[in-house]
């Protein structure tokens, strides 16, 4: 297959009994809409080869790559369409491709993409610890498709702890304007995480499970047992008076 350049089949069948033949056999169902130069374009159920599409994207623009898509159907004329590949749906698990969308553009008018940022250097706040964050990895662009970007390049080094870059910095090729907000922050130079922990109250607190060491002079808790190699206590001095003994209780 040539890049750029696809054949799928017009289908009357829906449903999902049809589809997972199609599936089965390598092929996947698809719609066509949208507006080419001759008008707008019904929404049209097609049936695309998966190998056949990936091939005829482009390995850089991928998704926006635009496509010479000819639609071959039964009993009538071939159609030619120019198309981008608007949305594909994966399978939760096995992550093969199940539905396709093309939108149908006219290629002298301006589109809607999404264009991935790409982002180089280091950031000046990062000698005193500053840490990159990234807010956005892509963006949406509006353009012709031959002046859509294939990615937009975003230099990071001007950034100083707490510097924020917004759409409205970015660097955009001629012709080329943000779908996304202008004011919508793209990257940052955070601070350094401070530990919240002081060491002072680490060492103050004691090991989980230890016991709390009895205040000098304090009498020990009943039924305790004399440590080991400690001596009994001293017996009263000899002639000294017993211990005065509580008045019974009458």
């Amino acid at each position: 297959m040539e890049v750029g350049k696809l054949t799928v089949n017009a289908r009357s069948s829906t449903g999902k009994g049809p589809a997972r033949v199609l599936r089965a056999a390598g092929q996947v169902p698809g719609v066509c809409y949208g507006a080419s130069t001759d008008g707008k374009v019904e929404p049209l159920a097609i049936t695309v080869n998966v190998k056949a599409l990936k091939a005829a994207l482009d390995p850089v623009r991928k998704q926006n790559t635009v496509l010479d898509v000819t639609v071959v159907e039964e009993g009538k004329a071939e159609r030619h369409l120019t198309a981008l590949l608007k949305e594909y749906q994966v399978h939760p698990l096995r992550r093969d491709v199940t539905h396709v969308d093309f939108m149908v553009i006219d290629p002298t008018k301006p589109v809607t993409a999404e264009v991935p940022l790409e982002f180089i250097g280091k950031p000046k706040g990062a000698i005193e610890g500053g840490q990159i964050r990234i807010a956005l990895r892509s963006i949406l662009l509006r353009a012709t498709p031959a002046e859509l970007p294939v990615k937009v390049t975003v230099d990071v080094s001007p950034l100083d702890i707490t510097d924020v870059f917004h759409v409205s910095d970015l660097t955009l090729p001629a012709g080329v304007t943000s779908v996304t907000g202008q004011h919508q922050a793209v990257v940052t130079c955070a601070a350094p995480e401070e530990d919240k922990t002081p060491a002072a109250d680490a060492a103050a607190a004691p090991a989980e499970g230890a016991a709390a060491a009895p205040a000098a002079g304090a009498a020990p808790a009943a039924g305790a047992k004399p440590a080991a190699g400690a001596k009994p206590a001293a017996a009263p001095a000899k002639g000294a008076a017993p211990a005065a003994k509580a008045p019974a209780k009458t």
